[in-house]
């Protein structure tokens, strides 16, 4: 729990409270992309920019019919 001034209600400092919770190492190596993933991202960005408007926003259900169309695509991907 924080520790708080009873005057001024200001946060202690946490140090002193000794529930710091530890830090992972980040020496984790990261995870590889599966085949079907990369192919998958390969063909959204191909097909994304048909399903968005001039701004860059989406269209209405734009990012719905790109998923699919993505997915199919990447489907038929070698």
């Amino acid at each position: 729990m924080a520790k708080y001034c009873s005057e001024c209600g200001q946060r202690l400092s946490s140090a002193s409270s000794g529930t710091s919770s530890p830090k992972r190492a980040s020496t984790a190596p990261k995870r590889q992309a599966s085949a079907y993933s990369a192919k998958y991202a390969k063909a959204f960005k191909s097909v994304a920019s048909k399903h968005k408007k001039k701004n860059g926003s989406w269209k209405k259900d734009g990012y719905k019919r790109a998923v699919k169309a993505a997915h199919a695509k990447a489907k038929r991907m070698r």
